[in-house]
């Protein structure tokens, strides 16, 4: 199930398009905004697929919203206007697709099938991606193998990325993506990773920020795009 985010600033257009979506089948519209400033918090808050995105909107465009995502966890945005002159803009601008209003059922259909397919392919690579148990480390003359479970936190480092745990500190060459991607250790801040199992305690700080405690009592920042999804992952938050 593709889970779409709707953002224009007519609510008929909203209306209209999500009657639509929900009629093709396969889609689960999480929200709807009206602005791109809400969107843009929607966005960063609820993760969804794809975003269905008019591009002129006041105060900020579609392009402009765009632009200020993080290019690594971005939705697939699909741009849904009136005016085809923004079309070879908005492919410029990595957009996924691009759909002109009055929206014709076959072509909406068609740009579906293409996120499905997109999708699937995403979760295939996934899926087939193996995990890494153990972390090659650079020592004096030697390379180290750390095992993930033993990692409490990853940082960006001067010299690569330094992996810390009750025995001390080492530096790998694996990127922090990597890492994310191919351990347990989770995002929560754009420079640290943390694993779920050795936090001990989240501080709430001002500003909706937070830190972490391990059990070696490693203190790491969490930023606030990603506090919800540790709370998540360690069952801190209710429907």
């Amino acid at each position: 199930m593709i889970r779409a985010l709707i953002v224009d600033d007519e609510l008929y257009a909203r209306e209209a398009l999500e009657d639509e979506l929900l009629g093709l089948g396969g889609v689960t519209i999480i929200g709807q905004c009206n602005n791109a400033i809400d969107a843009l918090k929607t966005i960063n808050h609820t993760r969804p697929d794809v975003v269905f995105l008019d591009i002129q909107m006041p105060r900020v465009t579609g392009l402009e919203l765009l632009a200020m995502l993080d290019p690594e966890t971005m939705p697939k945005v699909v741009f849904v206007t009136a005016y085809d002159e923004f079309a070879v803009q908005a492919f410029e601008d990595n957009a996924f697709d691009y759909l002109l209003k009055p929206i014709e059922t076959a072509r909406l259909k068609k740009s579906l099938d293409k996120l499905s397919r997109e999708l699937n392919r995403q979760e295939d690579y996934q899926a087939i991606t193996p995990a890494l148990e153990l972390l090659p480390c650079a020592g004096h003359n030697r390379i180290t193998l750390v095992p993930h479970q033993d990692v409490e936190v990853a940082r960006t480092s001067v010299t690569g990325v330094t992996l810390l745990t009750a025995n001390g500190e080492s530096v790998t060459h694996l990127s922090l993506k990597v890492l994310e991607d191919k351990t347990p250790l989770m995002r929560c801040h754009r420079q640290f990773l943390v694993h779920p199992a050795a936090i001990r305690e989240i501080r709430l700080l001002d500003n909706g920020l937070a830190e972490v405690v391990t059990a070696s009592a490693h203190s790491v920042p969490v930023s606030r795009r990603y506090l919800k999804a540790l709370k998540d992952k360690l069952g801190l938050t209710h429907n």
